[in-house]
């Protein structure tokens, strides 16, 4: 217990809980209980004592309770389930979510420990191998007055605690801060697996990056967004000239060798966005608003507006579209927005509708979804599925496409 008189607890002793704990001790505020559904668990964790029959014994015993559990349904059942801790937590005590848990998972739990005036605050934490070493990074998300007044056990077992925003934002944080690493990761491996295929050694590679400069490293992006860094239109024009023209030659490497490329396909008609350090925005919440902003997303700002809330209110088949269709479907999750319109393309391709095909085409160039190339290749790949004919009307549309996208027209 610190001089302010709170008394942290821990629930869950696996690789984060148990190094908290253990930083706790070694910040001179040790657990006052400790929980594990395995009793071993607190076994050669340094200064952790003896844990407790059940999270409401830790609850009994705690001002602040940190839950280091795998999933939401077991924090779920830490917090509600048999002899939980909300059976015991006094109002006023502070439960502490560290698992990576969905931000809807968190609003869930919060509203369980809302019902017994109790505050939860998501807590997402980075750096699980150095927990026992004060050296996790806490990403916080809750009131104010909350993180303030757990401030002091967050600090006892972190190198930094950064308190990100209203609930949910630690989380989100955390998933952000993890798709970096795994889209890093992945990038990685699809380079090195193009660059094996032709022959180079990934030791070279390796070579080659870590004395590389600093353009290369994966903050440097979000770095300049932070200082509010414009890029000027000819420096950006420049940029994604280049990235088009050394992007273009990896996926002519990658078709020589065979091997697939899909984050290269993906990234290189969207590197105007990435240069313009342009940030998705949301989607409303409101159902209709979600359908006319996905139809804007889906075929180009202002596309919505093709079509009136009174057209919406007498024809179902309207109401359909922009009450389902798009704020239901198009954005669900799971399937990219590319991923989505390629699936329509090769249904509207066996239409043979040049018009429809126009509408979807158009609205992936304006997205930046697709190069010109990749158009041309659609064309191609579509003419041994749908037939001469079919393929023939995709070809006609790509081509006007292709030759506006050139300045020809």
């Amino acid at each position: 217990m610190g001089h302010d008189g709170l008394r942290p607890g821990v629930i869950g002793l696996g690789m984060i809980g148990g190094g908290v704990a253990v930083s706790l001790a070694n910040s001179g505020r040790p657990a006052s209980a400790v929980y594990d559904v395995r009793p071993e668990a607190a076994h050669g964790l340094d200064g952790v004592p003896a844990p407790v029959g059940s999270p409401a014994a830790v609850a009994a015993a705690s001002d602040v309770v940190l839950v280091a559990v795998n999933t939401a349904e077991q924090a779920d059942e830490v917090l509600a389930g048999e002899r939980g801790l909300l059976s015991a937590a006094e109002a006023g005590t502070i439960v502490v979510l560290l698992s990576t848990v969905s931000v809807d998972a968190v609003r869930t739990l919060a509203t369980l420990c809302e019902e017994q005036a109790v505050i939860l605050l998501d807590a997402g934490v980075t750096g699980g191998t150095m927990a026992s070493k004060n050296g996790l990074v806490t990403m916080v998300g809750g009131p104010d007055e909350a993180v303030q007044r757990a401030l002091p056990v967050l600090q006892a077992f972190s190198k930094n605690v950064v308190h990100c925003g209203a609930l949910g934002a630690g989380m989100a944080t955390k998933l952000a801060r993890n798709a970096i690493t795994y889209a890093m990761w992945a990038a990685v491996r699809e380079a090195t697996s193009l660059a094996a295929a032709a022959g180079v050694e990934p030791a070279k590679l390796l070579e080659v990056m870590q004395t590389a400069d600093d353009s290369v490293k994966p903050t440097l992006h979000l770095e300049l967004m932070v200082a509010d860094y414009k890029i000027a239109e000819e420096q950006a024009s420049w940029a994604v000239g280049l990235a088009d023209k050394d992007l273009d030659a990896a996926q002519e490497l990658a078709a020589e060798v065979g091997v697939e490329v899909p984050l290269t396909d993906v990234v290189r008609p969207r590197m105007r966005k990435v240069y313009g350090a342009e940030l998705d925005q949301p989607l409303p919440v409101d159902n209709r608003l979600r359908g006319r902003a996905m139809m804007d997303r889906t075929y180009g700002p202002g596309y919505n507006q093709f079509v009136t809330d009174e057209q919406a209110d007498i024809v179902a088949s309207v109401s359909g579209t922009i009450d389902y269709l798009f704020p239901q479907v198009w954005a669900r999750p799971y399937l990219t927005l590319r991923d989505r319109r390629l699936l329509v393309l090769g249904a509207t391709t066996m239409l043979g509708r040049q018009d429809l095909l126009e509408t979807q085409l158009r609205g992936a160039v304006t997205n930046g979804e697709l190069t010109a190339a990749q158009l041309r290749e659609l064309a191609h790949h579509l003419h041994h599925y749908a037939g001469w004919g079919h393929g023939t009307n995709l070809l006609f549309v790509t081509e006007k496409l292709v030759a506006e996208m050139n300045g020809r027209v």
